[in-house]
Order: C-alpha cells, then sequence, then structure tokens
C-alpha cells in the first residue's frame, strides 16, 4: 500500500479535527479527498507528509510510519498556498528546491527542463515569479513538487483559484502522471473535479462518511453533493 491509515484521530488543545479515520491508497490511483472547508482536509494531508505527529492511531506512507523523514524524497507535495521565491526566476526556483531533494548537475538541469515543458512554462522560465499570473504560480507549484519524480503526490487544493481552462489542463496532467505509475491524493471541495478521480473519501467535520468510485456514490446518492446532505441528516 501506498498509505495506510488506522483508527487515526488528530487533536489541538480539547478541539478533535479528524476522528477514527480509516482508508488506505494503493499503486497507480487518482483519489480525491472530498469534503467543506474546515472539514479537516488539509490537517490529514499534514499528516500523511509526516508534519505532525497524530494524537492516536497510525498514519503509514510508503511503508514508514510517519512523522520520519525516510521516504521524504518520493513524496511532492503542492500547498494551498503558493510557496515561491518570487524574486527568482521559474528556473531558478525549481533549480533551488531541486538542490534541496539532492539533484545534482546535469540531473537537476535535466528535470528543470522536463517539468517547465510539462506544466508549460518554458518560455516564461526566466521571468521573475513576481510576474507571474496567480495561475502560472500555481502550475510552478506544482512542477516543484514534482521535481525529484515522486511516486507520491499529495495536492492541497491545487486547482483554487485558478480558471476553467487551466483546471481542465490540470486534470489532463494529473491523468498522465497517474498513467506513468504516480499515486495521487487531492483534496478539494469542488464537486466537478469528483469524477474525475478513481475513487472518493469523503470527510465531514473531521470524520471519514463515505467512500467508493464516483459512479458508486453516484448510484447510491443520485450525486456525490447529495451524499453530504444525507449524512448530516444521520
Amino acid at each position: 500500500m501506498m498509505i495506510e491509515v488506522k483508527n487515526y484521530s488528530q487533536r489541538f488543545g480539547k478541539i478533535d479535527v479528524l476522528t477514527d479515520v480509516n482508508f488506505s491508497i494503493g499503486p497507480s490511483e487518482i483519489v480525491g479527498l472530498i469534503g467543506p472547508s474546515g472539514s479537516g482536509k488539509t490537517t490529514l494531508i499534514k499528516s500523511l507528509i509526516g508534519l505532525q505527529t497524530p494524537s492516536s492511531g497510525t498514519v503509514t506512507v510508503l511503508g514508514s510510519q510517519q512523522p520520519s523523514l525516510r521516504q521524504a524524497e518520493k513524496i511532492g507535495y503542492m500547498a494551498q498556498a503558493d510557496a515561491l521565491y518570487e524574486d527568482l526566476t521559474a528556473r531558478g526556483n525549481l533549480r533551488y528546491f531541486g538542490k534541496l531533494y539532492g539533484l545534482k548537475k546535469d540531473h537537476l538541469r535535466a528535470r528543470i527542463e522536463a517539468v517547465l515543458q510539462f506544466v508549460d512554462l518554458k518560455q516564461d522560465a526566466d521571468r521573475p515569479i513576481h510576474q507571474f499570473s496567480g495561475g502560472m504560480k500555481r502550475r510552478l507549484s506544482l512542477a516543484i513538487a514534482l521535481i525529484h519524480e515522486p511516486t507520491l503526490l499529495l495536492l492541497d487544493e491545487p486547482t483554487v483559484g485558478i480558471d476553467p481552462a487551466l483546471k481542465k489542463t490540470f486534470w489532463h496532467e494529473f491523468d498522465q502522471l497517474r498513467k506513468s505509475g504516480v499515486t495521487i491524493l487531492v483534496t478539494t471541495h469542488v464537486m466537478d473535479e469528483a469524477e474525475r478521480c478513481d475513487r472518493l473519501l469523503l470527510i465531514q467535520h473531521g470524520r471519514l462518511i463515505d467512500a467508493g468510485t464516483p459512479a458508486e456514490l453516484i448510484q447510491r446518492f443520485g450525486s456525490i453533493d447529495e451524499a453530504f446532505i444525507r449524512k448530516e441528516k444521520v
């Protein structure tokens, strides 16, 4: 398994953010973590990348129990907010983050060109980031998450704030990555993206309330939105 979460709960002080979450993700899947803002999606992602210790239960990623740096070089992470150096160029940002992952010389140069091509930023690669649009910054953030060729990609609201055309481009890129063997967990609260996933995990009020393929959930509830409405009433 790429990810295995067992009886996982996360508490901050007296606040229960996530409660008794259980799921697993196999290789070469696109799995959507679907839920409204404030449901616990980002907290779960942070536990998967090892930024916090579970209050209870276990979170295992690529065979290593989190928090751990053992598998960091195999994980790509794209946060909700773009963490970019505004005075550097796109190529400069990629060079900086690539070096942090230990990429060197010819390999680093090759990876920079490959990811720039993948996100269609080659013609803008030598412009400083402060001249970039919001959509271009999101594309560069995706490129940075891919610079070290991760086998697992964790994307936290990757399409937030971008236009429909770029959103379509992103999902085409995600499909290509999945076909190349990358496993992707993507969080969103946008329902029209859910049907692009192989499987969905529905999270609400810090609990995993249902799971299945988009087709299964639509057959069961009529729509993915309706699943949340019905579970809220239970």
